[in-house]
């Protein structure tokens, strides 16, 4: 999808000088993808206490297999 937006210089400066990334497009896309997994993430944890756990699960039985 293309689209034009107005970045704040100093902050893409910022970002490009802490980032591997050489270009605009790329620093943006990769943003883009940590924005999701964070959201996706922080989703996960209003889940805690509302779901119920086997106690006799013993995930290090399960590694030995």
């Amino acid at each position: 999808m293309r689209t034009n937006i107005v970045i704040d210089d100093q902050l893409m400066e910022e970002a490009l000088k802490l980032s591997r990334y050489k270009t605009k497009k790329e620093l943006i896309h990769k943003a883009l993808e940590e924005f999701i997994l964070n959201r996706k993430r922080r989703d996960l944890r209003e889940l805690k206490g509302k779901v119920n756990f086997d106690e006799k699960y013993n995930y290090k039985e399960l590694r030995n297999r």
